[in-house]
């Protein structure tokens, strides 16, 4: 599905020259990172040499999911049956033989999630002891598959959701809550599987590869307890209805017997597939984190200030270079505006390398979404702070709004990439002539 970035067109004159290169090399990055990082071959490579005793059924979620079942089924041909594909509204690329497709809700859980999971339940549950079933996982799993234990609405999930993420809490621990709400998640999807062989492929978004925690591991054994979850939220001091309160101390699946599981991509073949570009490009490239793990802004001034360190001299990096930081931040929401982690990290950054010369920062999610927007992400330079001044605005006031999409959006700041077919985190990276 992906077609390739859709490149910004730099907005300055012939006197920016060397600013432009900079951009148009965060260009090349960006293809070559993402491109590297799409799921065909990992799954293809995933599934060589699996013998299949009959037709294998298969079923696929997440942003990824389509690409995914693509693959697979391009790979076995008619060794593969029945087959249901679960992915994000835009994400899906066609028919793919008799596949049953559906597009759902994401990051939010709608009615369309229930139904289609109602359908992979039900092909699932038919399955006997001599049946296999292909199971592809990617990141968004989590919203897009999805069936409420009982006494569980779809709105108590989305509430509880969007307060733990308001409140700050990353992806791990989102999750930690919410899969034993669930029917499908926490290892529970394995046992509505019964005896059949389930093979999972598994398309990493999460930091450390946790299968409990990718998709909120409807096929892994739950590694988490009911005082973890408790844990989580007590921490951002969330109240819990009585019904919620009963789920999190709900015994979840610890063993998965049934189940072989294979991760074939993460944030670390991203950021290595960002450092072999940049190395082709003439930067010596430095992969600092595969695990950024903060607030969004936080990470943008970080990351601007090793930016300073470089072009001053203050630091043993030194230019042409490509530092690269892997992994997810969070936003603490505090304002009304509109915005992703990325752009909003991208936004901080211009704050704080303003007025640097000879220095771009971008940084963008591997699905090509950010937020509740259009984009993937943000790219700056040192001018950015200083050109919303210009404009009578003022930066951190965005910032304060989380309204980072608007501020981008004036200045054509904005990593547009469109759905990419894969989902491996995000990847933000200084470039330093």
């Amino acid at each position: 599905m992906f077609e390739g970035f859709r490149a910004i067109e730099f907005p300055g004159g012939p006197e920016d020259a060397g600013l432009g290169r900079l951009y148009r090399d965060a260009n090349e990055i960006i293809v070559s990172s993402i491109t590297a990082n799409m799921p065909e071959e990992a799954v293809k490579n995933a599934l060589a040499g699996r013998n299949f005793q009959r037709k294998a059924c298969l079923i696929a979620i997440g942003k990824a999911a389509w690409s995914m079942a693509r693959a697979a089924f391009d790979g076995l041909g008619g060794r593969v049956g029945s087959g249901i594909v679960i992915t994000k509204y835009g994400h899906s690329g066609g028919p793919i033989g008799d596949f049953e497709i559906f597009e759902a809700g994401h990051p939010i859980t709608d009615e369309n999630s229930v139904a289609a999971t109602e359908r992979a339940i039900g092909l699932a549950s038919g399955l006997g002891e001599s049946d296999e079933l292909i199971f592809l996982v990617s990141g968004g799993g989590s919203a897009l598959f999805e069936k409420p234990l009982p006494g569980v609405t779809l709105g108590d999930i989305a509430r509880l959701s969007a307060k733990l993420l308001e409140s700050g809490a990353d992806i791990s621990e989102v999750n930690t809550v919410r899969k034993r709400l669930s029917a499908v998640k926490a290892g529970r999807f394995a046992e509505i599987c019964g005896l059949a062989r389930v093979f999972s492929v598994v398309l990493s978004d999460v930091i450390g590869d946790r299968l409990d925690i990718i998709a909120s591991g409807p096929a892994a054994p739950d590694l988490t307890t009911a005082r973890d979850a408790w844990g989580v939220v007590e921490r951002y001091g969330i109240p819990v209805p009585e019904a919620i309160g009963k789920c999190l101390d709900l015994a979840t699946p610890k063993e998965t017997p049934n189940v072989t599981s294979v991760v074939t991509g993460s944030v670390r073949t991203l950021c290595g597939a960002a450092e072999g570009a940049a190395r082709s490009l003439g930067y010596e490239p430095f992969v600092l984190s595969t695990e950024m793990n903060c607030e969004a802004a936080e990470a943008g001034r970080l990351i601007a200030s090793v930016a300073r360190a470089v072009k001053s001299g203050d630091s043993s990096i030194k230019p042409p270079c490509a530092v690269i930081f892997g992994g997810e931040t969070v936003v603490r929401v505090r304002g009304g505006g509109v915005g992703g982690r990325n752009q909003e990290l991208a936004l901080a950054a211009s704050v704080g390398i303003d007025g640097l010369d000879g220095t771009v920062i971008f940084s963008f999610g591997s699905d090509g979404t950010d937020g509740p927007t259009d984009a993937a992400g943000g790219i700056v330079d040192g001018r950015v702070a200083g050109e919303l001044r210009e404009l009578g605005l003022d930066p951190r006031r965005f910032l304060e709004n989380n309204d980072s999409h608007a501020a981008l959006k004036k200045l054509r700041r904005l990593v547009v990439t469109g759905p990419t077919g894969t989902n491996v985190n995000d990847i933000s990276v200084i470039l330093s002539s």
